[in-house]
């Protein structure tokens, strides 16, 4: 597989990166969507069960599905892609990761400097006030489960509705505007505001590139846009890099 000399240069001589990952490269590790007609769950949609309505109507129906959520998708791990992403923080003095993904593969895969944009399904925070945060890898006991305090706890995922936390969004977008290269992976780049960063990183002169299944609107304003999986293009992306170092 080769790279344009002009991608590889860059990304040798960059200082500064950004990289933006989406549902494609947590498909490649066998998580589902969880939404469309795949995404079915006892008759319910995501989008009927994700939302704050859902939740204080009936927060055991929709804690049962995010316990059903976190069984399945503790047994993936992290695949090539993963592992690379977490190479390259190690390798440029400014790095960020956004990701769009709840799953915690990155973090599992080793990647440190990262803003879960969409919040982790393996965290639950207080609906209390309390504002305590609990990190839980096992199989939920209790349906709903209890803060110290006695109040309920909620999955700390952002749902249809809310708004992002302000805190990541505006590392993401800080990192975003001083960056050198942007790399945007497995993203519909239709889901906002995720969607504006290749256009907020290309007016800051940021490079901007894409790597996915299928062409995106994002396709549109990148610099280079290399269709594959993940899990095949950026090893053999970073190798390039590395030997050519």
């Amino acid at each position: 597989m080769g790279f344009e000399p002009k991608l590889i240069a860059t990304l040798q001589q960059a200082t500064r990166i950004v990289i933006v990952t989406g549902s494609g490269i947590s498909a490649e590790s066998g998580i589902p969507t969880f939404r469309g007609e795949d995404g079915l769950w006892k008759k319910y949609r995501a989008e009927e069960l994700a939302t704050p309505e859902a939740f204080y109507s009936n927060p055991e129906l929709v804690w049962e599905w995010y316990d059903w959520r976190r069984q399945l998708i503790g047994k993936a791990e992290p695949n090539p892609g993963h592992d690379v992403i977490a190479m390259m923080e190690g390798e440029y003095p400014e790095f960020l990761l956004i990701t769009q993904n709840v799953d915690g593969l990155h973090r599992k895969a080793g990647s440190r400097n990262v803003v879960e944009i969409h919040g982790n399904i393996w965290r639950a925070r207080c609906t209390g006030g309390c504002e305590t945060s609990y990190l839980e890898e096992n199989p939920i006991t209790q349906l709903p489960p209890k803060c110290n305090c006695g109040a309920m706890l909620r999955p700390d995922i952002v749902w249809f509705g809310e708004s992002l936390p302000i805190e990541g969004l505006l590392r993401a977008e800080k990192a975003i505007q001083e960056c050198d290269v942007l790399i945007v992976i497995g993203t519909s780049g239709y889901v906002y505001p995720v969607a504006s960063f290749p256009m907020i990183a290309q007016a800051a002169g940021a490079m901007v590139v894409e790597i996915n299944i299928e062409r995106t609107p994002i396709s549109q304003i990148a610099d280079f846009t290399l269709l594959g999986k993940a899990g095949d293009v950026l090893p053999a992306l970073w190798n390039e890099v590395v030997q050519k170092g």
